[in-house]
């Protein structure tokens, strides 16, 4: 498993780097793909996010934002962990939606989960 440093300090280009890291791995047009997020809840406290995106036949890949241990855990189709990056800069959580949403670019219907 690897393990880098980097600084997004904005929720968009949060979301940007993940979508194009779990895209990039299995292969995937980020472009057809929509990403979808999820809020962590501590005690009714946002404490982070799951964001998923999902392929053909089923593939399922997805990554963890950990707010307060500023880091992303990307895991594969089958749940394993592939990757760790730490955050030297990130947005709060009040940055991103507290609701369940798909980021969609796609023409065409896409169904936010």
């Amino acid at each position: 498993m690897s393990s880098t440093v980097v600084a997004l300090p904005q929720a968009e280009d949060l979301a940007a780097f993940i979508h194009q890291t779990l895209c990039a791995q299995d292969s995937l047009d980020p472009d057809q793909t929509p990403l979808f997020r999820t809020p962590l809840k501590k005690r009714d406290r946002v404490c982070g996010m799951v964001f998923h995106v999902e392929g053909p036949r089923l593939l399922r890949t997805s990554a963890v934002w950990s707010a307060d241990d500023d880091r992303i855990i990307f895991y594969d189709s089958t749940g394993t962990r592939v990757r760790e990056v730490r955050l030297s800069e990130s947005p709060g959580v009040n940055a991103e939606s507290g609701k369940r949403t798909a980021d969609s670019k796609p023409s065409g219907s896409q169904a936010a989960a």
